[in-house]
């Protein structure tokens, strides 16, 4: 025959102990605080996406003014040279 094993119950409580509820709370704390520093840069993030289109909106701009007036969106951002096609032997 099986032994029966025997499981000793702790008596019930109803609150934990105060050293396991300021760990709790400290866990709950950090665990809000990284939720809430991701949601501000997950903001911060949608305000830069969206600067960042505006930007590239100008960029589009610019080249299109640039086409119109010297027929060239190739500029060379460090002396202002436009960077002409080269022809090739046919167009010569």
């Amino acid at each position: 025959m099986a032994k029966e094993k025997v499981v000793e119950l702790k008596p019930k409580v109803d609150k934990v102990s105060e050293e396991h509820l300021k760990e709790l709370q400290v866990v709950v704390n950090k665990i809000n605080q990284f939720q809430f520093n991701i949601g501000k840069l997950e903001s911060q993030k949608h305000l830069l996406m969206h600067e960042l289109v505006v930007v590239q909106e100008k960029i589009g701009e610019l080249q299109d003014e640039m086409m119109k007036e010297y027929g060239s969106a190739d500029i060379n951002l460090m002396d202002g040279t436009i960077n002409w096609e080269k022809e090739s032997e046919d167009e010569k």
